[in-house]
Parts: structure tokens; sequence; C-alpha cells
């Protein structure tokens, strides 16, 4: 671990770090915390969203395995352990469960053993690979853990909007969908500018020019082309606070910010 933690530049911010202070958690630097506190000076609902998204997540799992009957799950762009984990939550459903994350931030490969427990039943793996690469994603992924002739849940949370252009981000998806069979999913969401957009866009500005990886805010419109070609599940694209709510969620629970997430099957 020591060779990891080498490569960590503590004065630079990252977003898995920043992204982990929004939600409360530990694993942060000082500049981590500079760069997330001035951006909520600017919008100050990114903790509702880092929320309103960890909890999409949570449900958009659950719907997978408990209702769908997915055992496998493949999450790109883990981030840092924090709280309701994607294996914690898949495996809390079906301990069999098989999780592989993939990130290649060398802090959350510091990290990796917190990530990789989970249930004697089950397998959670880590992968530090880049989303860039969906070939070498797949082929790690498949060599191991995730037999990629069954269905998989594909997770991309948060993450295509690092990549700056749209068609690529989308060519990305189509890359990684095509080596996964029909009847698996895509998870996905990131943030857009049509709630808040203004505030939005001059914190996303805020973070452009401290970061060494830009964020992009893209339009729901723009975001359904992720999911061109597949059969999208009710209620669709939506704020994430919309998608199936749970059972006695509150007015906060409930109120829409600027993150846009779905949940669509491979036919």
């Amino acid at each position: 671990m020591s060779s990891e933690r080498a490569q960590i530049d503590e004065t630079v911010p990252h977003s898995a770090r920043v992204w982990n202070y929004w939600l409360g958690g530990k694993d942060n630097f000082q500049a981590d915390r500079q760069v997330g506190d001035e951006f909520a000076r600017f919008y100050p609902d990114i903790e509702v969203v880092a929320r309103s998204s960890r909890a999409f997540l949570t449900r958009a799992v659950t719907y997978l395995v408990a209702e769908q009957g997915i055992r496998q799950l493949l999450d790109i762009g883990t981030g840092l352990p924090t709280v309701d984990n994607t294996h914690q939550v898949a495996q809390a459903a079906a301990p069999d469960a098989r999780i592989v994350y993939v990130d290649n931030d060398p802090m959350v490969l510091a990290y990796a053993r917190a990530l990789l427990t989970g249930t004697p039943q089950g397998v959670t793996e880590y992968i530090d690979a880049d989303l860039r690469d969906p070939g070498t994603i797949l082929e790690l992924a498949g060599r191991s853990t995730l037999d990629l002739g069954r269905p998989v849940g594909l997770i991309l949370m948060n993450i295509l909007g690092h990549v700056p252009d749209l068609g690529e981000a989308a060519s990305i998806v189509r890359r990684l969908l095509a080596g996964l069979p029909s009847g698996s999913y895509l998870v996905t969401a990131d943030g857009t500018n049509v709630i808040d957009g203004p505030a939005f866009e001059d914190a996303i500005a805020v973070w452009n020019a401290n970061a060494p990886l830009s964020y992009h805010l893209r339009s729901p419109e723009q975001l359904s082309t992720f999911l061109t070609g597949l059969e999208v599940v009710e209620p669709g694209l939506v704020p994430c606070s919309r998608w199936r709510p749970a059972a006695g969620a509150t007015p906060e629970d409930l109120r829409e910010v600027d993150e846009y997430g779905a949940v669509a099957r491979k036919p």
C-alpha cells in the first residue's frame, strides 16, 4: 500500500475525495475540503445532490438484485468507500452477488481493502483501470469474477461528466454494453443544469479551475443519449430523488436537484 500512497498528491483536490467529504466521510485532505467548501458557497445544494445520488444508487442496485435477479455488478468510477456501497447493498439482498469495482485513483486503490469486505458467499473485487479503456475493463472483470455470458448490472455514477466530449462518453457506454449480454442493465446518473443551472455552473467553474479532472454538466436530453437502444425502466430519466422513491420519503428526500438518473435494460 505504501507505493500507492506515494502516488497521492495531497495538495491537489480529487473528485473521489471531495465527494467523500460532501457525504460526510473522512478520507479527504485539506485541498479537497477547501474546494468542496468553495463549491458549496456557490451551490449549497451539492450535499443534497450527493445524498440524493447515493440514495438513488441504493434503490437502483436493490431493484436490480432483489427484483430483477441480477447477481453481477460492474461499478466503474467507484470512488472512496462511505456508506451503502454497491457491494453492501447488493449482498444484503443476495449474499452470493459478485461485484467488480473499477477506479484509477491511487487513494481509492489504497483503500481498496475497505471496499473488498463482502459476504463469504459472494465475491468483491477491485480493478485499477480507466473508464476510457472499456476493453481492458471488460477483460479484467471477466477474467475471474464476472461471467460475461450472464446479465451484468453496469453502474456509471457521476463519471461520464468527466469525459468532456459527449460523443466520446456515449461511445464508452456503447462499448461497455457491447461486451455484456442481453438482459444486462445500465444504472447511470450525472449532473444537469436545468433546475438551478446558473449556480451549479458557477460552482463547476470553481471545480474546473482547481482540479486536474474537469466535470461537465449536461442537459437531460444530452444524458438520454447514453440510453439509446435500451429499454428504459419507469419512471425514465428523472431527478435522482424522483426515481422510485422509498415509501415514506420526506419532502426533503423528494426535493429535485440537478442530478438526473436512470436505469435501463439491454434488450
